[in-house]
């Protein structure tokens, strides 16, 4: 999953180099944390937040694929 949300996220920004991708795995929950450079936050999250809950959709479809449950957080 981690590997899904850092293809995706490269492929959206102009510095490529500057994303980074952490996956905390809980009990019941995985957490994908995505960072990114300050000047592609905008990129990633989109306008009113559709490209982010498009790759929140994605790595949902993956996890249930897995039968995991996991949450993606777009961290400043």
């Amino acid at each position: 999953m981690k590997d899904l949300v850092e293809y995706v996220a490269k492929a959206l920004v102009d510095e490529p180099e500057q994303v980074n991708v952490t996956e905390v795995e809980g009990e019941r929950v995985t957490v994908i944390e995505l960072r990114v450079a300050q000047t592609d936050l905008g990129k990633v999250i989109g306008k009113q937040g559709r490209t982010a809950r498009a790759l929140r959709t994605i790595l949902n479809a993956n996890a249930t694929k897995l039968r995991k449950r996991a949450v993606l957080e777009i961290v400043e």
